[in-house]
Formats: structure tokens, sequence, C-alpha cells
């Protein structure tokens, strides 16, 4: 049967699985994520899978890819600088939702226009204003994001601002109707805002992948993992990275349906950045209806229903000072572990923290290092004082403490970091694991100094907060198993419809938990059991599902699964519409370019349908399926008024689906 290849860019590792239909898995291999380069990294993935089976590459007929780059940048607060065009909005609108915290420094132009619940236009489009100003945005953003009021209703002047921004720009312009045909236009807003930032990232990754493919003489389609576990070709997921989010987990879940064969679990992914958790129902990942949550937005993508933290191996550690004992916290954001780092820089790190444990006092920014992403020496920021900054961090990794003189500084720093133009190293779990003896990748000793230097980080009395590096190596670990066992509780809380905020941390689930006795016996424990995937899985989640009285399973390949489960998936698209009865006998259907009126309800149907079952059709086809199917559902909602009855609408969803197109 078929050879398939399935790829994995995460934020730390880029995984490859050649898998074959009827044999199964017939090799895997891991290379380190290189995100100045991604080409790299995904070269050492693909060139170690072929290598271990030894298979021609020119008999691969798919490829798939899924990826945690895009939830990885949302988590972080990563991606390129965006303009948001709001239609018909009053510039207040702009802090809903979220949309202003997720604007920060970008710029937000207001234009006049927008359209009414029932698509009728209720102010003229004011593109003189978006003309005169486009000249300026476009030396400041990369992409453009469009919403406007109602615009699912009548997409004409998203449409039309679209047209000019394309004309006089020709930069990349992401419309909110494109993306979902629900209301509420600031959670739209920020969907489309979210995908304009990402397109310049996901377009990297794609076209890294399409031209290693070429080099290997490898001709096959390429597809892209959606967030909903589906597949669509890399074509439309350019266009549509947002559709990309929880790419790598909704793969993960399919992978862990394959791999396992577990109908119902919770899905515990642990990457780098991340660890990304879902159930598994019936053998399916459910999905979330009111659409993708990461990293603290909530946008309007279909995806899995996946609850993601800043909590994986490269987790920053944080000391915490709350009253008189200190702890420690985890992540959310990614750092490069010492030990990473060490392994590229050896003389410079251990220099650096030799000389800092030598200090009589320790210092802020102890056991830290800042390098460039991009070692590109024409590269501006737009900002001086962050090109002042980024010129001084040079072309290799440079000590924190030699890098930041004021407050000023960090500021500035942090800003880079957001940008994707720069990376830190500092301690992480992953250091710890190489204390601890569960992981043997890298230098150990480098890991033993940065743990004690962060160790000689001061209480409320004075003491340092750790007596050695294996007492460090041991809480570090600790709290990452007790915050991932935190995470399972509190999604399994909220699956079963308790939503009270960190209920998992409440005292009485604490104790519950450690099955205390008093005059009351507390017990707690998970139903399912947890399916732990990821490289690291296999050194936490036996002691995470004890903690939570279940079993735990990390099946073989649990590290590839990710890679695994965007082979295995199907090509899905959905597509929706409505009808609405704006007056007494006309039926409008909102969809396409331009609102349609009928005198009758069912011609308005029947023709919503027929014109949605060919889309979704072609949609699918050109998503990169084969032998698709359409499925249609039907909703009327009609309320009776004084004996009439009056519609209230009436929506259709069309649902096609189909394997992935193969070249032989």
């Amino acid at each position: 049967m078929a050879l398939l290849l399935g790829i994995d860019t995460g934020g730390t590792y880029t995984d490859a699985v050649l898998f074959d239909e009827d044999a199964g898995i017939q090799s895997t291999a891991k290379s380190l994520t290189t995100r100045h380069d991604l080409s790299i990294g995904i070269s050492g993935a693909i060139d170690g899978a072929l290598q271990q089976s030894a298979l021609d590459p020119t008999n691969i007929s798919l490829v798939s890819l899924s990826t945690t780059l895009a939830t990885n940048a949302l988590v972080e607060g990563q991606g390129g600088a965006a303009c948001l065009i709001f239609i018909g909005f009053k510039e207040a609108d702009a802090q809903k939702a979220g949309l202003g915290e997720a604007l920060g420094d970008d710029p937000l132009l207001v234009l006049s226009g927008g359209h009414d619940a029932l698509g009728n236009a209720v102010e003229d489009l004011d593109l003189q204003t978006l003309r005169d100003a486009l000249p300026a945005l476009a030396q400041k953003v990369s992409a453009f994001a469009i919403a406007g009021k109602f615009g699912v209703r009548n997409p004409a002047h998203e449409l039309a601002v679209r047209d000019l921004i394309h004309a006089e720009t020709g930069l990349p312009v992401t419309c909110s109707h494109e993306l979902s045909s629900k209301l509420n236009g600031p959670k739209r807003a920020l969907t489309s805002l979210l995908n304009a930032r990402l397109i310049s990232m996901i377009h990297r990754l794609i076209s890294s992948a399409e031209n290693l493919l070429k080099e290997r003489g490898i001709d096959a389609p390429l597809m892209v993992v959606q967030g909903d576990g589906a597949l669509i070709s890399a074509d439309v997921a350019a266009l549509k990275p947002i559709e990309t989010i929880l790419s790598g987990p909704a793969a993960s879940l399919v992978g862990a349906s394959y791999l396992t064969g577990e109908k119902d679990a919770l899905v515990s992914d642990i990457g780098g950045t991340t660890t990304d958790v879902a159930v598994l129902s019936d053998g399916l990942p459910r999905l979330d209806e009111n659409g993708a949550r990461v990293g603290g937005w909530q946008t309007m993508v279909e995806a899995v229903a996946m609850h993601t933290v800043g909590l994986g191996g490269d987790s920053q550690v944080h000391v915490v000072r709350e009253g008189l004992t200190p702890s420690i916290a985890l992540g959310p954001r990614r750092v490069v572990p010492l030990t990473l780092l060490a392994s590229n820089h050896p003389d410079l790190v251990r220099d650096t923290l030799e000389r800092q444990l030598r200090a009589e006092r320790p210092g802020d920014y102890d056991g830290q290092f800042v390098f460039r992403v991009h070692k590109d020496e024409n590269q501006t920021t737009g900002r001086a004082t962050d090109d002042a900054l980024l010129e001084k961090i040079g072309d290799t990794p440079i000590a924190l403490d030699k890098l930041i003189e004021n407050r000023r500084d960090m500021s500035v720093l942090n800003r880079l970091v957001s940008r994707g133009l720069v990376l830190m190293s500092g301690l992480t779990p992953t250091d710890a694991a190489h204390i601890l003896g569960l992981y043997e990748a890298w230098d150990v000793e480098i890991a033993r100094l940065g743990a004690s230097l962060f160790g000689r980080k001061r209480n409320a009395y004075g003491d340092g907060i750790s007596k050695d590096p294996e007492h460090m190596a041991s809480w570090i670990v600790d709290t990452l198993i007790s915050e991932t066992a935190d995470t399972l509780l509190d999604v399994a809380f909220r699956e079963d419809g308790y939503e009270i905020p960190d209920l998992a941390r409440h005292d009485l689930a604490r104790a519950a938990l450690a099955r205390r006795s008093g005059l009351v016996n507390l017990t707690l424990s998970m139903t399912q059991p947890v399916i732990g995937l990821g490289a690291s899985a296999g050194l936490y989640y036996n002691q995470v599902a004890e903690r939570l009285s279940t079993s735990a399973i990390v099946p073989e390949h649990a590290g590839v699964a990710n890679a695994l489960g965007a082979v295995v998936g199907r090509v899905q698209v959905r597509l929706d519409t409505m009808i609405s009865e704006p007056m007494e006998g006309r039926f409008r259907l909102h969809h396409g370019d331009t609102p349609r009126d009928f005198a009758n309800l069912d011609l308005a149907i029947e023709t919503a349908e027929a014109t949605l079952k060919a889309e979704a059709y072609d949609k699918a086809v050109e998503a990169g399926a084969q032998d698709v199917t359409v499925k249609l559902d039907k909703n009327v909602k009609r309320v009776n008024i004084d004996g009439k009855e009056i519609l209230v609408e009436c929506t259709l969803i069309a649902t096609a689906s189909g394997r992935p197109r193969i070249t032989r």
C-alpha cells in the first residue's frame, strides 16, 4: 500500500514518522527544532527516518505536517506585527473580548461603514481614510486583519477593504468572515488579528518543508493538520494559519487513539513549551463549540477542546516570593535549557556560570543568556531602543547580566522576545532531569552549575532557597508533576460541569488527593486512564497518574504521536450558512459576497443546500481530499406570534470529508 511521511515541528523537537498503510510504522526520528532556520530541524528528522528505514523516498505518496508553532506563538505572545482594520465599530469596541490586550502596540484603524444584522449597509464605507493611511501602515506591519460589523451577514465592506490593501501594498490580508460565520465582531476581529500575525511564520514552515521534499525527490501532496484534527492542503493552511493552532495537540489525539486503541481517556501531551490536555471520547476528540482558547485568547477557530498551559520540559523556572516560604513556578515562557545551549557554546556557558557562582552575592540575572534567532546584521525593528539592544546582543549568546543595565533594557528585551527576534536560555525541567539521571542528552555538569546558581536565590531570612543541585532538581521535577496533575484535574472538573476557578487547587481537593482522614474521609480519583505523550512523558506520567489515583499509558512511539497522527487523519471541511426573515414573506440567504432574497422559504433552503453542498465538496477537494462525501445538517427555528409562524433563523451545516489524495 501507500508509504506516508508524517512530520511534526514542535517548539523543541521536530519528529518524523514513515508509515505504511498495511504494515504500520516503519521508522521514526527526532531532530532539534531550529527556529532560526526551520529547514535544518525538518531535514534532520526526515533524513533520520529515511536512513533508519532504508526506504526509497520517491515511493512516498503523501506528506502531512503537524505543528505547535502557531500554538506556541500565541502562548508566548509572538508573531509578526499586524494592523487591524475595524469597520463600523466604535474604538471602544476594540477593548472587548481581549482585543485591546492582543493589539498591544500594533496599529488600529477604525473606518465608518458596516452592516446591520440583516446584512443592510448602515453607513457608507470610508475608503479614502484607508487609502491615506496605507503608505505609513505598510511600513510598520507584515499583514492586515479586517473585521466589519456584521461582516458575516454581508462581507461587502470587508472585501472592498481587502481589495484596496492588496492593490496598494501587496501584503497578506485576513478577512474575519473567511474564518468564522459566527456573530461577535470583537471576537472575530481577535481571531483575524491573530491569523494575520501567524501568516509569515507558517509560510516559512511550509516553504521549508516543500523545498526539502523537492530536494529529496519526494513528489507528493503536502497536507497540514488543523486544530480539529482534520487535514488541509498546505496552500489552504498558508492562508489560514490560525486554523493550525492546536494542530500538534490535535494530531497527538489522533495518534494516541491509533497507538493505544483506547476509546475513552484523558490525553496529555507534554512538549518543550506547553502541555496540552484533551478528552478522547468514544475514540474521537471532543471539539470546543466556543472555539479554541490558547494563550489566554478566546478564538473562533473550531478545534479540539484542548486545555493548553505554558508548562513543558523547557519552561523557565521562577522563584515565587509570597510570605516567608518561597516556592517555584514554571513557565509560561519557554527558554533554551542550559544544557542544550552549552552543547553549542560550552566554554561560554561554563565560564559564565562559574563566574557568577564565585560572586559574593547572587545576581538577579544569574544563569540566564540571550541570543538572536535570526543572525541578520541588517535586521531592524523600527524602534531605536530595540535596535540598539539587538545590536548589543550580537551574533553569539550573551549573559543577561552583561546585557541588562536598567529596567528599560529589560522591557525592551521582553519586547524582542515577544516578537520572536531573540530567545532566552536558563534553568528548566530538562536541566533538572539531567541532574536526577532521568535524561542524558547533554552535559549534566552544566545542569548542576545552573541549579547551584539558582539555589543561591534568597528566601525571606536571607538564606539560599536550596541546599544542593539534587534538592533543586527534585523540587523542579516535583513542581512539574504537581502542576501537570492539577492541569489534568482542572480539565476533568470542567468536563464534568464544575466551572469553579482553580478547583483542583482547593484545600479540599488537595486533601482528597492525599486521602486524608478525620471526621470525614476524603478521596478523589480519576475514572479514566491518562495517556501520556511527548518525548518526556515516560519520565513523569506514572507519578502524575499515581497522584490522581488512576493508571498511565505511555505507548511505544509516544514521542512521535503527533507526527503519526498527521498521516492517519482525514480531510474534513465544514461550511455553514443562515437564512433569516427580515420581513414577512421575504427570506434572506446570508451566503457568499452578497445576501440573496427569496419569496419562498423552501426555495431559499433548496438553494442554500445545493450551494453549500457544492462549495463544501469543492473546498474539500481544494483541501486535498479524494472520494469526498458530504453530510448536510439543518436546523429551522420558528416562533408563533399572534397565530403566525415567524422564522427566527434556519441554519445549515455541510460537512465534506475524505481521505487525502496520494500520488500512487
